[in-house]
């Protein structure tokens, strides 16, 4: 073996994927790696400050991105590129403005990952709405590997948040009289703010936070900058960077029609402004022209027992005095599965929570070895061989559908958050190879190409729209070459069966764009979670009547939502059109 080929098998000090391209690195010939085996120390230093050499010289260049060898996600070229110019000609403020769709918390993500790799940003702040917290936590955990805390924890609560370095809060908890101080008296590296649309009056709280809040970068995520006037997205630039339009008088003499506040004048100008402070992908750019998709809702008849227990079940919860988390998960678990339920229940026994009655309630609920939607799922899946997803949301759920698929003789791989990553790779293998169904929980295939798959159950469904979405998201996402079929599978009059009426009458869900259901949630006139709301509609009825009548009444709310966003997606289609694509 001469040396040149010793040094190529051995000396090779680190590789980085960027978009599939692999790039290595090596040192000058020597016997570096042959005195290292020997484990001399003074050859063992060199080696190192050699490794660190080379480190450092690709930390100068931008258009290598870190971020993406440390990464569990598909990545699309918009998204690489958008990163890469951030980096290179935006010195760390943007407003990010793709369509819905396109992925615009997925830059932010590698952004973020790219600026604490490089050593640019330590002390980070994720402002979002409330109802996003945890699913930003989820997302910069599995998919960057950062973990985060959160505003909802005790304990970042109770200390300085110079203790915590990675830091998502509800905006509206920063805000609050009891922290707002609290926030604007930390120095942040970098700060990112979801939903930034919700910024652009001066007068807010929501802007006067975000402008006092001391920090080096910040980026700014909304697919609509304008949604009443163009005065919204001068407040939206002066947060980025302050007096580049000087004062709202200049930018109305120069940029605003004086006849109408949404029609820009000197556009062009305006425009070449804009592309200094703003990217804004668009479907059309992307070339995303997704197959079809259809959906069917089976509303399933229970039997007379099954109807009793859920009937029994409802009058114990509603004399009880547990908290709403509790009630919340009961009756989610409730029409998921007898089995998910069977658990909490005897806990609620056990810890005397609940009427001693609830012991007879849980004996019958026992004895339930199959349902009539466990019925109606194997009609679904025997229908063809055809490879299917099966979501569900609990672990027990999960339990009870695998022993129905064995006695059923049904080929599937299980997948859940218990299993280890090695583990989860062979589930996907399997499925992909000789399995017909993945049953899975609500982490199923997250980061993982499942588009050889068009068909998903959802066995039971969540109370909150965005994650019904973001199952949808798994197989209709680019890539997907066939037509995907969604079945959702509910209880008569159940709360599940309530919520799929006003989504699907009210609104299209599965009509519409993966990412414009959050954007029509977020005009409705609330900032409590969606699923929060759907409980308390169940608390406030009376009977199955008065909570039908509060669900159309939700659905109204749900419409007058959808409108808005239609509007104001137009006005922005209108303003920007593709002046500002990477």
């Amino acid at each position: 073996m001469n040396g040149e080929t010793k040094l190529n098998k051995h000396s090779q000090l680190t590789e980085i994927a960027d978009n599939q391209i692999k790039i290595s690195f090596f040192p000058q010939k020597t016997d570096i790696i042959e005195l290292i085996e020997k484990n001399q120390p003074e050859e063992k230093k060199l080696y190192d400050l050699l490794f660190s050499y080379h480190y450092v010289s690709l930390l100068k260049d931008y258009d290598q991105l870190l971020s993406l060898a440390n990464t569990k996600i598909e990545k699309y070229w918009h998204q690489i590129e958008t990163v890469k110019k951030v980096l290179k000609y935006f010195h760390g403020r943007v407003l990010l403005c793709d369509e819905v769709g396109l992925g615009k918390t997925i830059e932010a993500g590698l952004l973020i990952k790219e600026y604490a790799l490089r050593g640019l940003a330590k002390k980070i702040l994720i402002l979002a709405p409330a109802s996003l917290v945890f699913q930003w936590k989820d997302e910069m955990l599995s998919k960057f590997d950062l973990e985060f805390a959160t505003s909802e924890q005790s304990d970042v609560k109770k200390s300085p948040l110079f203790q915590f370095p990675l830091i998502i809060a509800s905006i509206s908890y920063a805000k609050s009289k009891n922290n707002f101080e609290k926030f604007t008296g930390e120095n942040f590296d970098l700060v990112v703010v979801d939903e930034a649309h919700h910024l652009k009056n001066t007068s807010t709280l929501n802007w006067k936070l975000v402008n006092s809040i001391k920090k080096k970068f910040i980026f700014l995520l909304t697919a609509t900058p304008v949604q009443n006037n163009l005065i919204e997205l001068f407040n939206l630039l002066t947060l980025l960077k302050p007096g580049i339009l000087k004062t709202e008088k200049d930018f109305k003499l120069k940029y605003v029609d004086n006849d109408d506040p949404k029609k820009p004048k000197n556009a062009e100008m305006l425009r070449e402004l804009l592309r200094e402070v703003m990217i804004r992908n668009t479907r059309a750019l992307v070339d995303i022209n997704l197959p079809t998709r259809f959906a069917q809702t089976f509303v399933v008849e229970p039997l007379p027992a099954e109807r009793a227990l859920y009937l029994e079940l409802s009058a114990i919860l509603k004399a009880s005095n547990l908290d709403r988390l509790t009630l919340s998960v009961c009756l989610r678990q409730a029409s998921s599965s007898f089995p998910a339920l069977a658990g909490l229940l005897q806990k609620l026994i056990e810890e005397k929570k609940i009427d001693h009655s609830a012991a007879a309630l849980l004996d019958k609920i026992k004895a339930v070895v199959v349902n009539q939607k466990d019925k109606k799922l194997l009609e679904l899946i025997k229908k063809n061989n055809d490879k299917k997803i099966v979501f569900v949301h609990f672990l027990k759920t999960l339990e009870h559908l695998k022993l129905l698929f064995e006695k059923e003789k049904i080929s599937f791989v299980a997948f859940s958050s218990l299993l280890s990553e090695e583990e989860k790779e062979e589930a996907i293998l399997s499925f992909k190879d000789t399995a017909e169904i993945l049953l899975s929980t609500e982490s199923g295939g997250e980061g993982r190409n499942l588009q050889f798959c068009n068909t998903l159950i959802n066995y039971d469904l969540p109370w909150n729209p965005m994650q019904i979405e973001q199952r949808i998201g798994r197989i209709h996402r680019i890539g997907q070459e066939r037509n995907v079929f969604i079945f959702n599978l509910c209880l008569k009059d159940s709360i599940e069966d309530q919520l799929l009426k006003i989504l699907e009458s009210k609104i299209n869900m599965f009509e519409l764009v993966i990412g414009e259901i959050g954007s029509i949630l977020g005009n409705l006139k609330t900032e409590t979670e969606f699923s929060d709301i759907i409980l308390s509609l169940w608390l406030e009825s009376s009977d199955l009547n008065e909570l039908n009548e509060k669900f159309d009444n939700l659905g109204d709310e749900l419409a007058r939502a959808k409108e808005d966003y239609l509007e104001v997606k137009k006005l922005d289609q209108e303003l920007f059109s593709d002046n500002y694509e990477t």
